[in-house]
């Protein structure tokens, strides 16, 4: 089987790239961002065609969510136009792109799981332009798989920035009024895995750790992890943390589409599971500055 995956750089890129490379009679094309850019159509058309995949990973994307506030159109352009030269370029080699979406696309008033097919209303330019992605991708009969709160081995991300202020042994404010499911590039990678290779008919897909926390509870479970005190991590209101971008609120996914499949692990256990890995690939040093910022 022929695959190919954008934004193999990324933290999931790698992780995909991994997994399908591990993978015997498997055949992969991984494109860094410097490798391919996905907003030059012409280059995009012409990788595809190349690769010949049978399944194209479109890890690529704008992760900046207030960045997209300030600049909507660059966000747009690679979260929204780009996907649909992806789309069309798929199409024309039958190859079927699984899209990568995000919570963000739900406006977080909701107090029970999205379901996949639950009304759309994002808060923020970061929605609105993964939003047209989805469409993109759906309009051609593709696939999206939508996700959220992604750690990893490789890159920035929130449970990297925890473990670094765990290790310092001061207090740290955390926001307790969002809730979520913190995933585990490695589980997604395989979810996408599973729907590259059967035979789920095109449409949206949730690919998240199952159960729900917030960032207060999930900062909480990595201070214990490093050994630190989680007493140490205090709970505030979004209010405390003012953004350019509005947050949802309420991020949890419903995982139907899945069945009669079982759904991912429970984030927790995930995350136990995840932990010696995570060190790995940070080095073994929880300690060097790593920014905060939600991925």
């Amino acid at each position: 089987m022929r695959w190919m995956v954008t934004g193999a750089g990324g933290m999931l890129g790698r992780d995909l790239t991994r997994l399908l490379r591990a993978m015997p009679g498997t055949w992969v094309r991984a494109f860094t961002r410097a490798e391919l850019d996905v907003c030059d159509a012409a280059a995009v058309a012409a990788a595809v065609r190349a690769a010949q995949p049978d399944v194209v990973v479109n890890c690529a994307a704008w992760t900046d969510v207030d960045g997209a506030e300030q600049d909507e159109a660059r966000a747009m352009a690679v979260n929204g136009t780009a996907v649909a030269g992806l789309a069309r370029a798929g199409a024309q080699v039958g190859a079927r792109l699984l899209q990568l979406s995000t919570d963000y696309v739900f406006d977080g008033a909701a107090r029970t799981p999205y379901a996949e097919d639950a009304p759309t209303r994002p808060l923020n330019a970061y929605g609105r332009a993964k939003l047209a992605g989805e469409r993109a991708a759906l309009d051609h009969g593709h696939y999206v798989v939508r996700t959220e709160w992604l750690y990893g081995a490789h890159g920035r991300s929130f449970a990297r920035t925890m473990a670094t202020l765990a290790a310092e042994d001061k207090p740290v404010q955390v926001v307790d009024d969002q809730f979520g499911q913190p995933t585990w590039t490695v589980d997604l990678a395989e979810r996408l895995i599973l729907l590259g290779v059967g035979q789920a008919p095109p449409g949206v897909y949730h690919a998240t750790n199952t159960g729900l926390t917030s960032w207060y509870g999930y900062a909480r479970r990595i201070f214990a992890l490093v050994g630190a005190d989680p007493g140490l991590v205090e709970p505030v209101g979004t209010a405390a943390f003012p953004r350019h971008a509005l947050r949802p609120a309420y991020s949890v996914l419903g995982h139907d589409a899945w069945r009669p499949l079982p759904p991912m692990r429970d984030w927790s256990a995930a995350l136990s599971a995840a932990w010696p890995h995570l060190l790995a690939g940070w080095g073994g040093v929880v300690g060097q500055a790593v920014g905060v910022g939600r991925q």
